[in-house]
């Protein structure tokens, strides 16, 4: 059922926003979720810089609509915002990354009633079940084995061939980066597929994008994307690997981005700063790829991202239908960001328009052509509404990363889109100082947004049954301790 909105409350937000069908979108609800508890993995060992490996920690790098109420959110390649201190020389060698097991959570995000508030709806969140993603085929996980002693006891482990993506940055083989056997993942995209079966993950490290079961979270599919956006020379290393490198995807910038046409048909993935050649970070021009899901065909269309005489990266990509995008733009400043006195200045929606845009597979520097980049128009200002909302430029997270359309509701007798966001806090806990050093909640924040029009097509997901952690865990657990015996062996 369609929950809906108190009617003179949400007409008093509308008016205050505007009285046009062409308003931005209003804020209508917040909510959180900690970071401190336990996911439903079932991993029960300590990650090398000490954190548990089965902290839920931030889940906002992603956010996927996956019917009614159901989302997908996803972590990146999880807790390394701080410097390891049991191995600091190794931790610096692999830029404080750990051997995190890649995955995603399904949750549920409920919009319940507070009358008397200051908004007409709060998001209630609970965490459903986790879901480890993992290939069928062997992985290459470097050098140096990842941690996964103390998964369960001996006499539980039985022999399989599952091997679990990692979010060590040395675990990779040498070649291209975008080898699709490198264990090595930083999934920062998530869209699920409309039979609801499977997901699609891109992910900045290759950059790759893959296809996933949904109820075992193992691969069933590698989409090749060209080797222009691959760095022929990757390292475990910030500090190597961009000296190293002039072609390709920036280091830790890579595939950001990730939507799904209404129909389920294609994917569009969006480089969080240009390749190298096209400027790298602080670029102009980003690329923008479409991928036929059927044949895998790979197009390209360039965006340019410059805002006041400023370009800023892009963190995010949602389809409104077949030909328009919603790209997230943001600065780094804001809550978590970790310098004294960090106010959010930038974040909000572009919607781009691919209708007659130029393909530019064929050319190598998007700044020799500039003619040839779609340029946007706001769609949202999101800064500006969550200053509406009381929070300061202070509070406003550094990262929002996540966005999703959600179910529509009835607001004051008409039929209302939704939008939620979602923040990634890189793991860095519930609480933080902020420019005065006084504590405040940095957990997972969810946003929920109302509007209407919009050209919004909605994707048709067929609703499937969610797998319980435990039977995933019980179908898992047995080859990942096995993995751990074969990489020490």
């Amino acid at each position: 059922m369609r929950p809906s909105f108190l009617p003179t409350l949400a007409s008093a937000l509308l008016a205050v926003a505007a009285p046009s069908q062409a308003a931005e979108p209003v804020l209508i609800g917040m909510g959180t979720l900690s970071g401190a508890i336990s996911d439903l993995s079932g991993l029960n060992y300590a990650l090398e810089s000490g954190i548990a490996a089965n902290q839920l920690g931030g889940v906002g790098s992603a956010l996927a609509w996956a019917g009614g109420n159901t989302f997908l959110a996803l972590p990146d390649r999880g807790p390394n915002a701080a410097a390891w201190t049991d191995n600091a020389a190794f931790g610096a060698t692999v830029d404080n990354t750990t051997s995190f097991v890649s995955r995603f959570h399904t949750l549920q995000l409920n919009l319940v009633a507070t009358p008397g508030a200051a908004l007409p709806y709060a998001v209630q969140t609970t965490l459903k079940a986790t879901t480890l993603l993992s290939s069928p085929t062997a992985l290459t996980y470097g050098a140096t084995a990842p941690t996964l002693t103390g998964l369960v006891s001996s006499s539980t482990l039985t022999a399989g061939s599952t091997n679990y993506f990692s979010g060590r940055s040395d675990n990779f083989a040498a070649g291209l980066s975008t080898h699709p056997n490198n264990a090595r993942l930083d999934p920062e995209g998530l869209r699920v597929s409309n039979d609801g079966k499977s997901v699609f993950v891109s992910d900045e490290y290759g950059p790759y994008v893959y296809q996933f079961d949904r109820a075992t979270g193992q691969r069933i599919r590698s989409f090749g994307l060209p080797g222009s956006f691959a760095v022929s020379n990757p390292t475990p290393s910030v500090n190597t690997e961009i000296p190293g490198n002039t072609a390709g995807r920036v280091t830790n910038k890579g595939m950001e981005g990730l939507a799904i046409s209404p129909d389920g048909k294609a994917l569009f993935g969006f480089m969080q700063s240009p390749l190298l050649q096209d400027g790298g970070d602080g670029g102009r021009y980003n690329r923008i790829v479409k991928i036929d899901i059927a044949t895998g065909d790979v197009s390209q269309f360039a965006f340019d991202n410059r805002i006041n005489g400023k370009s800023y990266n892009s963190s995010e990509l949602l389809a409104l239908n077949d030909h328009e995008l919603l790209v997230l733009e943001r600065d780094g400043k804001g809550l978590g960001d970790g310098s004294p006195g960090s106010k959010a200045a930038v974040k909000q929606l572009i919607r781009v328009d691919l209708t007659g845009a130029t393909e530019v597979s064929g050319i190598a520097d998007l700044r020799t052509q500039p003619g040839a980049a779609i340029v946007g128009t706001r769609f949202l200002d999101i800064k500006a509404a969550l200053n509406a909302a009381g929070i300061p430029d202070a509070m406003v997270p550094s990262k929002l990363e996540g966005i999703a359309f959600g179910e529509d509701v009835m607001l004051n007798g008409k039929t209302m889109h939704t939008l939620y966001l979602s923040n990634d806090n890189d793991f860095l806990g519930d609480v933080l100082p902020s420019g005065n050093a006084t504590p405040v909640a940095y957990g997972n924040q969810f946003y929920v947004f109302a509007f209407e029009g919009g050209n919004l097509v909605q994707q048709g997901i067929s609703a499937v049954p969610e797998p319980s952690s435990y039977a995933l865990l019980v179908a898992g657990l047995g080859t990942l301790g096995f993995m751990a015996r074969r990489r020490r062996g």
